[in-house]
């Protein structure tokens, strides 16, 4: 699942290509339920905006419109958004992954459910998602979205104080409280594994266990690794690919995650694999305590 560092990636890329252009035509696939908003919705509301900015806030972007309105896009497990010139092995699906890369830019298939056209006849920007677990919707002028307002501070803002204190009065295991979205927003499975390693704190500890000094150090952990991801370009290890179709490079040098089995960068000793919260875990038994 794309991780904060993987939207911020794509929010980077593909602001220029959405932000001050103006929407000429929105096509869609048939309503489901990645549509928040109805697909014939969108498409009158969208005709003829203009982006005036993109932010990211936690794991979504959210377009700002001329009218005032914004444009909500999350994109759940698989979803890929990207130029339609974008030619990439990872925006394959089954057996056509394993068919030679494409010689060409992609074209859109069943699993592309949006796309925008623009009227300065540049590129389109699609958004692809094979099992429809993200989302989108059109968010009326004013009008709020508790899917953003439950959110807590963004991970790279993470401060050790606040966690302290969040911690403090949480019973459940520390790798389940890093991956609520109301304690820090943007921190998934991946970097919370990464964090917790570069912290020496083992996933399988109790929050309430955690002293100030080990809060600090995990808050220092997680804006690292998350800033060590956006400069990498993100982790590519299933579907995630950069607008411009590259793969991020950040999981060739992950620290545990996906690494059971195989030596410890520090100690040699061998990775381990838990699973916490129907999550799997990766952590070193010897560095973690």
């Amino acid at each position: 699942m794309p991780e904060l560092p993987e939207v911020e990636v794509v929010r980077r890329r593909i602001a220029p290509l959405f932000v001050g252009r103006t929407i000429e035509s929105v096509r869609t696939t048939r309503p489901s339920y990645f549509f928040l908003t109805p697909p014939v919705t969108l498409q009158r509301r969208l005709a003829g905006r203009r982006a005036t900015a993109l932010e990211r806030i936690g794991k979504y972007l959210v377009a700002e419109l001329d009218d005032g309105g914004r444009l909500l896009l999350h994109l759940g497990m698989t979803g890929q958004i990207f130029a339609s010139d974008a030619a990439s092995r990872r925006l394959l699906t089954g057996k056509r992954r394993r068919a030679p890369a494409q010689a060409g830019p992609f074209r859109p298939d069943r699993h592309t459910h949006l796309v925008f056209g623009f009227k300065d006849g540049g590129p389109r920007v699609l958004f692809r998602d094979a099992r429809k677990f993200g989302k989108v919707a059109y968010l009326e002028p004013g009008a709020d979205e508790p899917r953003l307002t439950k959110l807590g501070p963004d991970a790279l803002k993470a401060d050790g104080r606040a966690l302290y204190e969040a911690f403090r009065s949480r019973r459940a295991k520390i790798k389940t409280v890093l991956l609520d979205q109301g304690v820090l927003a943007g921190v998934g499975n991946i970097y919370a594994d990464e964090a917790l390693y570069l912290a020496r704190v083992r996933p399988t500890r109790r929050a309430d266990s955690l002293t100030r000094a080990e809060s600090l150090a995990i808050a220092r952990a997680v804006r690292r690794v998350l800033m060590r991801s956006i400069a990498a370009g993100g982790s590519s290890i299933s579907d995630y690919v950069q607008p411009d179709g590259q793969d991020g490079s950040y999981q060739e040098t992950h620290y545990v995650y996906a690494r059971t089995g195989e030596p410890c960068r520090r100690c040699k000793t061998p990775i381990r694999r838990v699973v916490i919260g129907q999550r799997s875990s990766h952590f070193c038994p010897s560095c973690q305590r």
